[in-house]
């Protein structure tokens, strides 16, 4: 006769599976797992119910997630129990525990299993008995799951560290923004989980679309879309001119505050690229999916897909309206770690995607995962979107000046100003990683030709600015603080044979990192008679009361040089981006950081312009600092050359390496942000 057992409860032992499968910092109330691994949990027995006899009892576990489970989209699965479990299947063995009455069951989940929200259920013949609840998630540490991820210093960087840097700036003036990815705070995962339940495809499909979470590769395209919420109530609004309400994107600093409001009052206000980008870096990690963040410098925007990006000028040098291409200092976007068994193997690896909005895949506003590999090879037929991204990283420069005729003439083309230092943090340190090598080879070798032509790209461009007699050059000054005037210049120089007569201009001009472009703040023209072998300058103050009112909180100043010889139908043009040297927030902490005890941080920040800061703050944000939570502390008013201050009690909650991450905020100074590594002791 088949043994039935009377089970009293079940121990599903939370903190130490959480801890063998790398999911401890997501707290202790209940199991989250991670696919392919085996967990342990103990069946206690109603006190004078039969013992658990092996061979005797008939066990089923049954595994369900979604709200449709079905055995046909493997949402719900049973599985008997026997002496021993198949690694990397659903398979779960029983041996007598450690007193009588207990009975020990060890479950292993398939690697290929959908990840999400799962119900545990034991089965004996017919007689069902609910065992508890366990999340389930994709695993870098199972060398049978698509996300597996061989180095362990990999797996810290891009599963499990809470922290990072975002690179931002000019290409050659790159700086690190700290952000707090948080994916392991309370309530976050759950956020995540909502984020998958709320894209369209689930509302339209639930069963099918619970079958595909299986497969990181929808799952990372789901959320390219989600991340957004151009079609679907997503994350984050994006926007990139005035913010009139909500909260301006350079103000952000983690992703927890966004992913919380987004959560209980839907999308957010407001996001641009990096922003996008660290939403989904951290619900990827949360998943399990590894993840980093990916800048590209003097990043191109491809409006009609023919891998040119075309600008305009009149003969004043002004740029002509009606160009949709357009090239920004720098665009930022996320790499997941993954396999393709839909490509061929070589595809395997990182995988580019980008959920900030710009153009439609598929009729929804998402772009990715595209194989890096196959944009360094040209391979542009692959999925998804690899033309888009290949342009970012490798599409042409032509510009073109419209003469009084009506003629447009191309004066300069380049195949080298697309896609500069495409950088990510470095694993472990807070150092900068170049990447360009993984996106395309070194501009002029056989190999970036050979790619060139598999592109389908024919329209080689004539490097005129190199071969002509005119050289003109932007030479920027060594002290640009935000408050402060200076002075740059240009440099033409005639290595022709013969005299030229030239029109000289000098702009500069407020530009957003997007190369929107804002208001103008220095103008400098002069005619110029030049004798062969000679040089001239020409100077342009750039004074505060000019460049003040129209900075954005980029702090990005573009430079245009401009040459027109007209009797011999000959243009040039330099430009050059100015970053803005801000100035620090200092950090200190006062006090030993440990655990429950007071902790005090000191702030404080010199306001480098000659006119007053209002609506001044302080915000911080750490990992078991902050409760989850920023911290804002109002400063109020700060005169010309005096020091913001302020001091905030922390209590660390948790014992280990984190980061302290600080921003500062005002009317006429914003995204001003530091960070602090502290080491919180018992």
């Amino acid at each position: 006769m088949t043994q039935v057992l009377d089970v009293e409860r079940c121990d599903l032992h939370i903190q130490s599976n959480n801890r063998s499968h790398h999911t401890e910092l997501n707290g202790d109330e209940r199991l989250v797992v991670r696919r392919g691994q085996p967990f342990s949990a103990t069946l206690h027995l109603t006190a004078g119910s039969a013992q658990f006899t092996p061979g005797k009892a008939s066990l089923t576990l049954i595994v369900k997630t979604g709200p449709l489970p079905r055995k046909e989209s493997d949402t719900k699965v049973s599985f008997g129990v026997s002496d021993s479990v198949v690694e990397g299947e659903w398979s779960a063995s029983a041996t007598t525990g450690s007193s009588e009455d207990t009975v020990s069951l060890s479950i292993s989940s398939s690697t290929n299993a959908p990840i999400g929200q799962y119900s545990l259920t034991l089965n004996q013949d017919g007689r069902e008995t609910s065992l508890g609840d366990f999340i389930l998630l994709f695993n870098a540490w199972c060398p049978k799951d698509a996300v597996y991820m061989r180095n362990a210093e990999k797996r810290q960087e891009y599963v499990l560290a809470q922290h990072g840097l975002i690179y931002r700036g000019a290409a050659k003036r790159i700086k690190g923004k700290p952000w707090n990815f948080g994916q392991f705070e309370p309530g976050i995962l759950d956020v995540c989980l909502k984020i998958l339940d709320d894209n369209p495809k689930f509302v339209s499909d639930a069963d099918q679309d619970c079958f595909a979470r299986r497969n990181p590769i929808y799952v990372t395209r789901v959320l390219s879309a989600m991340i957004n919420s151009n079609d679907d109530q997503g994350v984050l609004i994006g926007r990139w001119d005035e913010f009139p309400d909500g909260i301006h994107p350079g103000h952000w600093i983690g992703s927890g505050d966004i992913l919380n409001s987004w959560a209980d009052s839907g999308p957010v206000k407001y996001g641009q690229c990096w922003v996008f980008a660290a939403i989904a870096c951290t619900v990827s990690r949360s998943l399990g999916i590894p993840c980093r963040v990916v800048t590209n410098f003097e990043s191109a925007h491809d409006v009609n897909a023919n891998l040119v990006i075309e600008k305009h000028y009149d003969e004043n040098g002004e740029r002509m309206s009606g160009d949709d291409d357009s090239v920004w200092n720098f665009h930022v976007w996320v790499e997941s770690w993954m396999t393709r068994p839909d490509l061929e193997p070589e595809y395997n690896g990182w995988q580019a995607s980008d959920p900030t909005p710009q153009e439609k895949s598929d009729g929804v506003f998402c772009c990715g995962p595209v194989p890096i590999k196959a944009i360094k090879e040209g391979e542009l037929t692959n999925k998804y979107d690899a033309p888009f991204i290949f342009a970012e990283v490798n599409a042409d420069l032509v510009e073109y000046v419209k003469l009084s005729t009506g003629e447009f003439v191309m004066f300069r083309g380049s195949t080298k100003d697309i896609g500069q230092h495409i950088s990510t943090k470095a694993v472990g340190t807070d150092e900068r990683r170049d990447i360009t090598h993984h996106y395309k080879y070194p501009e002029g070798s056989k190999e970036e030709r050979r790619v060139y032509e598999k592109a389908q790209h024919h329209n080689k461009l004539q490097q005129r600015g190199e071969e002509a007699g005119l050289r003109l050059k932007i030479k920027l000054s060594n002290n640009m603080a935000l408050g402060s005037d200076f002075e740059v210049y240009a440099v033409l120089t005639n290595n022709c044979m013969q005299p030229r007569t030239c029109t000289f201009m000098m702009f500069a001009r407020a530009v957003g990192y997007n190369n929107v472009r804002g208001g103008n703040c220095g103008f400098a023209s002069e005619k110029v008679e030049l004798p062969p072998g000679e040089e001239r300058r020409l100077y342009l103050k750039l004074k505060y009361s000019s460049y003040g009112s129209v900075i954005t909180s980029d702090r990005l100043i573009q430079l245009t040089a401009f040459i027109m010889d007209r009797a011999n139908q000959e243009y040039h043009k330099a430009e050059k981006t100015i970053v803005m040297d801000e100035p620090n927030v200092e950090i200190k902490l006062i006090g030993e950081a440990m655990v429950k005890q007071p902790l005090t941080a000191e702030l404080s920040l010199l306001n480098p312009l000659p006119e007053a800061l209002e609506q001044c703050s302080f915000t911080l944000e750490g990992v078991g600092l902050t409760q989850g939570k920023p911290v804002t502390v109002t400063v109020g008013t700060v005169d010309p050359k005096q020091e913001a201050k302020a001091k905030v009690e922390l209590s660390p909650s948790s014992a280990g390496a984190t980061v302290l991450l600080v921003d500062f905020d005002s009317d006429k100074l914003k995204n001003i942000k530091s960070f602090i590594n502290v080491v919180v002791k018992e």
